[in-house]
């Protein structure tokens, strides 16, 4: 029996020795990887977040790491100190670096979230970059026009007959003339009912501390998130999967009347 316990006990000490072992050999390969570059200590997520955690509850969900400067995204942090009361304003997922633009403060969260999606209607999420969506100024509540752009097939009937090569198949610059862009406003007055910032830009501040400067735009994508019927779901997700997107801003009084498909053709007509 005496034997059993001292074998058992040998191995946990092994195991222990051998994980200690490991873990400084980890950190030592970690150091030498870094040897030589600068670095800056950023606060990084280890689990997952849900969008509106107090930032008093993060706990161990964030961890401080050492990493080269070069790879510092703007607007990362070291410290949970200066978010005291705020909350997180998107999903924080592991890996990422924690960026002050996920946070908000908490009256500001709630407001986003009195926009009742309207009965009957679905919500569908966009990721659109600032200069597509506004210049990042889009609020939920806003009403927008969304219109796609693609590249498509010319009708046959449309085309010159290509003659083709030896073997009956069209050139690359015949098939280049059976294509051509096109844009379209497809759809008018889509509620807003969530926006969410990827990154914030630093406004420059004065000496006395205050902004200075012009506005500036994210520097990140938006999750722009639209209230819609089954059709325009359909719509939304098929343009955004296959095509480019691009919105622009409505009320309930915007004229839908003069749209039409733009193409190169006829861009230039009246």
């Amino acid at each position: 029996m005496n034997r059993r316990i001292i074998g058992v006990v040998a191995a946990v000490l092994l195991a222990a020795v051998g994980t200690a072992f490991l873990v400084t050999y980890v950190r030592g390969a970690e150091d030498r990887a870094l040897a030589g570059q600068e670095t800056v200590e950023v606060l990084v997520v280890k689990e997952e977040v849900p969008r509106g955690t107090p930032v008093d509850e993060l706990g161990d969900a964030v961890a401080s790491e050492r990493v080269p400067a070069k790879v510092r995204a703007t607007g990362s942090i070291g410290s949970l100190d200066a978010l005291n009361g705020q909350v997180t304003a998107a999903d924080l997922v592991p890996g990422e670096q924690v960026l002050i633009g996920r946070f908000a403060d908490p009256d500001d969260l709630r407001a986003q979230g009195q926009i009742e999606v309207p009965e009957g209607l679905q919500e569908v999420t966009i990721s659109i970059a600032p200069q597509r969506a506004l210049g990042g100024r889009i609020a939920p509540g806003d009403i927008v026009g969304f219109f796609a752009s693609f590249t498509l097939e010319v009708d046959e009937e449309d085309a010159e007959d290509a003659e083709g090569d030896e073997d009956g198949e069209p050139s690359e610059e015949e098939l280049r003339e059976r294509v051509e862009e096109a844009s379209k406003l497809i759809l008018n007055k889509l509620l807003v009912t969530n926006v969410q910032v990827e990154q914030l830009p630093q406004t420059p501040e004065d000496e006395d501390g205050e902004n200075s400067g012009p506005e500036l735009a994210p520097t990140g994508n938006l999750l722009v998130t639209l209230a819609v019927d089954v059709d325009q779901a359909e719509r939304i997700v098929f343009s955004s999967e296959y095509g480019t997107v691009w919105l622009s801003a409505q009320d309930e009084n915007t004229s839908e009347e003069g749209s039409r498909i733009r193409t190169p053709r006829n861009i230039y007509d009246d």
